[in-house]
């Protein structure tokens, strides 16, 4: 068989592609709400409502829920990578986004007072996700893991 036909006979790698792809639609349309503006970065970018990250690591877990069982190895290690991430999401990426932040703030300070410091690229600080940014994301994932492994 097509080793691209067996790639998008994978109904778990196609529902997180879908969590994955659904969030960030979901995402730039809902900053270009509150922000009035479009910013194409939030079409790829981490960080933001709802979390990319969860639905994605939650649409495979609930797939592999769905199509092999709550008992198989499938969904033990889906759903072991789910709980890493969305951790992880909420811990070390969303302090690191803080981070930038004040980093960020730094160095429009500093450059006010001397300006032969070089205009350095500001850092990313949309990085890491609330807990209701993960809730939404997880929720969202499971109902499209549910939704696209119960299609015809």
């Amino acid at each position: 068989m097509n080793y691209i036909a067996q790639i998008f006979n994978n109904k778990l790698l196609v529902a997180s592609f879908l969590g994955w792809l659904i969030a960030q639609i979901l995402k730039t349309i809902i900053y270009v709400i509150v922000n009035k503006n479009f910013n194409p970065e939030r079409l790829l970018g981490d960080g933001g409502m709802p979390s990319s990250h969860s639905a994605t690591v939650m649409a495979l877990t609930s797939s592999a829920a769905i199509i092999h069982g709550f008992s198989s190895f499938e969904f033990a290690i889906s759903g072991v990578l789910a709980l890493i991430v969305m951790h992880d999401a909420m811990g070390v990426r969303r302090e690191t986004g803080k981070q930038a932040v004040v980093i960020n703030n730094m160095m429009d300070w500093f450059k006010q007072f001397d300006g032969s410091i070089p205009a350095e690229q500001r850092l990313k600080e949309f990085v890491g996700h609330s807990p209701m940014q993960v809730l939404f994301g997880a929720i969202l994932g499971i109902i499209i893991g549910f939704v696209y492994c119960n299609m015809g």
